[in-house]
């Protein structure tokens, strides 16, 4: 029984770093589609991940499940504005990491557990522990060092976070499946991206069909999105909450890394600082996620 329990966790654990490497090798995916514009291949991510989600979806035979969640209009409304902050989300990470901003997505991901947490005492009225507080006022002190490093707002960062925290209330709120979420957004949203391409295309300024190779990165830019969601689907369910918290980092570790030593972004002593004073406020946002879930195991076996 134990040894069941420890590879059901040694899956959850294989799953889960599979999913958030995947999400912090994006910045090395999304260059290789240039020419492509950012709304362009945002337009074809949407449209091939839905092709994606429905095959998967009828393979698993939850394609009738998936239509009756449609037939509420409630969740339907909920999944409309989801469909919106999450375009708003992959067009300003592709714009941000195709024009030499990894670092400053990075950050937004970093600052991001962080929002959700503010919008957690904000909207849901729920109770922050001692070290959330200094976790977010830290990180509150870490942009105000950014900002006045970039001389402005760190805009791409907010709107990242803002947009990505604002996408996990409402899907939090929902309890909807990932993969069933995905399918529903994409398949608001197909419409326009679809009639974009069209568009594109009809103009002769559409990069589809211009090379095989492309052709091909547009297509798979479906299965890029969708894979990474379904392992994070088996982590869920293997692991506990507070291992899921601490790996999350590993996404914008990777994007940082990317942005610092592979595409060579400015990163002056100021910046250093203020993504140091980042670090620690997710540091201790770590040490609180790992004690709570320690007393709650404690509450659970007693």
């Amino acid at each position: 029984m134990v040894e069941d329990k420890a590879k059901v966790r040694s899956l959850g654990l294989l799953f889960g770093v599979s999913a958030y490497t995947l999400w912090g090798l994006f910045p090395i995916y999304w260059p290789l589609l240039k020419p492509a514009n950012p709304l362009e291949i945002v337009s074809h991510r949407a449209v091939w991940t839905l092709v994606f989600c429905l095959i998967v979806l009828a393979l698993g035979k939850q394609l009738h499940s998936t239509l009756k969640v449609m037939k509420n209009p409630k969740t339907m409304a909920a999944l409309l504005l989801s469909t919106v902050l999450v375009s708003i989300n992959w067009i300003t990470y592709i714009w941000a990491v195709n024009h030499g901003h990894v670092v400053e997505a990075a950050l937004g991901y970093y600052i991001s557990p962080l929002v959700i947490i503010a919008f957690g005492i904000i909207i849901l009225r729920e109770k922050m522990r001692p070290l959330q507080w200094v976790s977010v006022a830290i990180a509150a002190f870490g942009v105000l060092v950014l900002t006045i490093d970039y001389g402005r707002l760190p805009w791409i960062a907010l709107a990242l976070a803002l947009s990505w925290g604002s996408y996990g209330l409402i899907k939090k709120q929902l309890g909807l499946g990932a993969l069933e979420g995905l399918a529903i957004e994409t398949g608001i949203s197909f419409i326009p991206y679809a009639a974009y391409l069209i568009y594109l295309g009809n103009q002769g300024t559409g990069q589809f069909g211009h090379s095989p190779g492309l052709t091909f990165l547009l297509i798979s830019a479906g299965a890029i999105t969708a894979i990474p969601l379904l392992l994070f689907n088996g982590s869920t369910t293997r692991l506990p909450l507070s291992t899921i918290g601490l790996l999350q980092y590993i996404t914008p570790t990777l994007q940082f890394s990317i942005g610092v030593w592979v595409r060579h972004e400015d990163m002056p002593p100021a910046r250093w600082a203020g993504f140091l004073i980042i670090w620690v406020a997710l540091i201790t946002l770590g040490t609180d996620l790992v004690r709570s879930s320690r007393t709650v195991d404690n509450r659970i076996t007693q």
